[in-house]
C-alpha cells in the first residue's frame, strides 16, 4: 500500500497567507517550486500516493490566515496522510543568520524522527547548517493534523546565500527532503 504523503507549499501567492520576502524572493514562489519538484520525485518512485497544497503557482487557499491553514490541515486530514510535509523559507533580522531547520509539535517523536533525516539529507545535499529540531507545539498545521507533521525551514530568505541557494538549486532541497523520507521509510 503506497505512502500517503501530503506537501503543504507554504503560503499564498498573494495576501491573505503570503509568505516572507527577502532578497528579491518571496517564500511562496520558492515553497512552491521545491514542493513541485518534490511531489514529482515521490511520485516516480511509485511507493506514495502524493497530494500538494498549491498544484498551480496561482493557487490560493482560504481567505484569511486562519482559513488558509484550516483547508490545508483539513486536505490532509480528509486524503488520509500518512505525513504531512509543510514547506517554507525562514527569515531574520540579522542577514547571516542561515541553515535549514524542522518544527514539530513534540520530541521525541515520529515526526521528529522524519525530521532529523529530512535535516541530515538538506545539510548533505546543500551544504546549509543543520540548526536542529524545534519543538513548535501551537502551530496550526502541527497541532491540528491528525498524522505526524513537520513544517521544514529550508533555509533564510533573509540570508543571500541561502535564498540564492533556493532559487537557484531548488532541485537540492527537493531531493534532500526526498531521501529524508527515503531514509525514514526505510526506502533508501
Amino acid at each position: 500500500m503506497a505512502i500517503k504523503i501530503y506537501i503543504d507549499q507554504g503560503h499564498n501567492p498573494q495576501s491573505p497567507n503570503a509568505g516572507a520576502e527577502g532578497n528579491g524572493f518571496v517564500e511562496q514562489d520558492l515553497t512552491y517550486e521545491i514542493g513541485a519538484r518534490l511531489a514529482t520525485l515521490l511520485r516516480s518512485n511509485g511507493n506514495f500516493d502524493v497530494r500538494v497544497s498549491r498544484p498551480t503557482p496561482e493557487t490560493s487557499l482560504g481567505t484569511s490566515n486562519a482559513s488558509s491553514l484550516r483547508i490545508r490541515v483539513d486536505e490532509a486530514n480528509v486524503f488520509g496522510a500518512d505525513y504531512f510535509i509543510s514547506l517554507h523559507a525562514n527569515a531574520s533580522n540579522n542577514s547571516s543568520v542561515s541553515g535549514s531547520e524542522a518544527l514539530v509539535y513534540s520530541s521525541p517523536s515520529v515526526a521528529s524522527e522524519l525530521g532529523e533525516d529530512i535535516l541530515l539529507w538538506l545539510n548533505r545535499l546543500t551544504g546549509l547548517r543543520n540548526r536542529g529540531i524545534v519543538n513548535r507545539p501551537g502551530l496550526y498545521v502541527l497541532r491540528k493534523t491528525q498524522m505526524p507533521a513537520v513544517l521544514v525551514e529550508m533555509g533564510f530568505i533573509s540570508n543571500p546565500q541561502d535564498a540564492a541557494l533556493m532559487n537557484n538549486s531548488p532541485e537540492l532541497f527537493a531531493e534532500g527532503i526526498y531521501n529524508g523520507i527515503l531514509q525514514y521509510t526505510g526506502l533508501l
